[in-house]
């Protein structure tokens, strides 16, 4: 990107990588550099946390509220109701109002993380969309809110043409979704002056559905700005790796298990992560990230702490990092370790060592770990698995046992009671 802004969060959004589209960058150059400006990011409770494919969004709330500027974090207690059809091949499972509820609870934790929530000018705000769209009138709504809005426009977004293009369907209450977004910001402007709505390049249309929705109904000068949807370097949707997501609540995924997450980035991701996801000044990212050879697994260590830090504390990052420490480099056990405890009722006369895998997050079912065995993955104790049917008596467990699957995953196992 060419343009060379003067407010400082534009310029560090474009300087470290966050900027893919903008409805009008000098405009909101302007606007921020006049004075405060309120902007949101939209979060839909289909899960207790969300994962590392959200950070990129928080970063950009953080960084807002770092400039100067007040982050408003809105979660979808209504729209979760409906589902976000955005490049999706079929349609959301419903949740239920109790579901949803519990889901906007585990992740407020997250975010008291990354933002200053209060009252003041440039505190950050939570707000729950439920909070307008539960109580709407139908008849209402279309009158004075769906009048605004084009099918034939609709249509032509590129997350409802694709889906319809590969012949899968939207149904009514899908296709009611950016419709809803829209009518959000209308409302964020109008309770809490907010004239930036942020998020992934496939919300583009849900934004500008928006803007263009409040324009014409409270008029006003509003923009849109989108963060590029991020890829590993082997082609990987962020957050997502062959063991499930990588979430952000520590309940989820324990400190040690997100530190190796990012200690395990490919080497042509590290200057781009430590760009995103840490506040190092932007020269030292630049240094990290052209580290070669066995340089580079510094850079990883150091962005896996950066991370780490941010989000569980600086005591979590070093603990996890001189768990790995004595894990790989001592071949020790390692107290930050995934611990998976057992009571006897579960051991029986023993357990069998596909099950610990099983259970301890190493493998996914019963079968991939016979595969792991097979392929000479699986260890106990730092000694290769040889026999699938292995069977661990309780007395092997009275002491805690480690387990490997790989090089680099591992978990310890103990008789608990």
């Amino acid at each position: 990107m060419t343009y060379h802004p003067k407010s400082d969060f534009l310029r560090v959004l474009i300087e470290r990588g966050f900027v893919a589209d903008c409805t009008d960058l000098e405009g909101l150059d302007a606007a921020l550099r006049e004075g405060v400006v309120s902007a949101y990011i939209g979060f839909d409770a289909t899960a207790k946390s969300l994962h590392v494919g959200s950070l990129i969004q928080i970063m950009m709330l953080r960084w807002l509220q770092r400039t100067g500027h007040r982050p408003i974090v809105l979660m979808g207690g209504g729209t979760t109701k409906v589902g976000d059809p955005s490049f999706r091949a079929e349609e959301r499972p419903l949740l239920t109002p109790a579901e949803i509820a519990a889901n906007i609870a585990g992740i407020r934790r997250v975010f008291g993380a990354y933002l200053t929530f209060g009252e003041g000018p440039q505190e950050a705000l939570m707000l729950d969309n439920a909070e307008w769209l539960d109580g709407l009138n139908y008849l209402d709504f279309l009158r004075d809110i769906g009048r605004h809005f084009s099918v034939n426009r609709m249509l032509a977004f590129e997350s409802v043409k694709s889906r319809l293009d590969r012949e899968q369907s939207l149904s009514f209450l899908e296709f009611n979704y950016m419709i809803l977004q829209a009518y959000d910001f209308l409302e964020l402007h109008r309770r809490h002056g907010c004239r930036l709505q942020m998020g992934g390049s496939d919300q583009w249309g849900n934004i500008v559905s928006g803007i263009d929705l409040t324009r014409r109904v409270l008029g006003g000068e509003l923009f849109g700005l989108t963060s590029p949807l991020l890829t590993t370097a082997d082609g990987r949707k962020m957050g997502k790796t062959a063991q499930g997501a990588v979430w952000l609540d520590a309940a989820m995924l324990p400190p040690y298990g997100f530190w190796q997450f990012w200690r395990n980035t490919a080497d042509a991701d590290v200057g781009r992560f430590l760009k995103l996801y840490t506040e190092l000044p932007l020269d030292e990212c630049e240094r990290l990230g052209a580290l070669g050879g066995a340089e580079i697994n510094a850079a990883k260590v150091r962005l896996a702490g950066e991370v780490t830090a941010l989000l569980h504390g600086p005591a979590a990052a070093a603990a996890a990092e001189a768990t790995a420490r004595e894990v790989f480099e001592q071949g020790g056990m390692g107290e930050e370790l995934p611990t998976l405890a057992l009571t006897r009722a579960e051991v029986g006369e023993g357990i069998a060592v596909v099950q610990l895998l099983v259970r301890a997050g190493l493998a996914k079912s019963g079968k991939d770990a016979r595969r792991l065995i097979a392929e000479g993955g699986a260890r106990l104790d730092d000694a290769a698995i040889a026999d699938p049917g292995m069977l661990l008596p309780p007395e092997r467990l009275a002491a805690t046992v480690k387990l490997t699957a790989g090089r680099k995953r591992h978990a310890r196992a103990l008789l608990a009671d």
